[in-house]
């Protein structure tokens, strides 16, 4: 399922901001200045939580309904919504960082030619697993 709905709770903090919190989340937990930043960072959150979940290919539990949710008198429970097929487009494009071992005497070959070992690398892969461009 791409769409995804879960409760969150807001909490007033002591000072200003807001503490928000997944009940059916463990761990998934974030805050904001105001209301309007929390939501942005539970969204966010919710989308990275249920993200990681799926990427450890753990079952992702069903929301709670809000009516069975308690909450203090400084706190109110929301719903979030996401939608992971843009998160898993984000982060599947993500560039990351990989050492390789080349011979020093390659290595120089392809600086005098002023190679980007990033785009030539890529090519490779892409050439060996028979991978077309979009």
């Amino acid at each position: 399922m791409d769409k995804h709905i879960y409760p969150a709770v807001f909490e007033k903090g002591e000072v200003k901001g807001y503490t928000v919190t997944f009940p059916d989340l463990p761990g998934a937990i974030t805050e904001g200045d105001d209301i309007e930043e929390a939501l942005t960072m539970a969204r966010e959150c919710l989308e990275l939580h249920l993200y990681g979940l799926e990427e450890d290919e753990e079952e992702i539990p069903l929301p709670s309904k809000p009516t069975s949710i308690e909450v203090s008198k400084d706190s109110f429970v929301t719903l979030v919504e996401i939608r992971l097929g843009p998160i898993r487009d984000e982060m599947m494009n993500k560039s990351i960082t990989k050492n390789v071992t080349i011979p020093r005497w390659l290595e120089r070959e392809a600086a005098k030619e002023k190679l980007n070992f990033s785009q030539v690398l890529q090519y490779a892969l892409k050439e060996r697993l028979g991978i077309k461009d979009k």
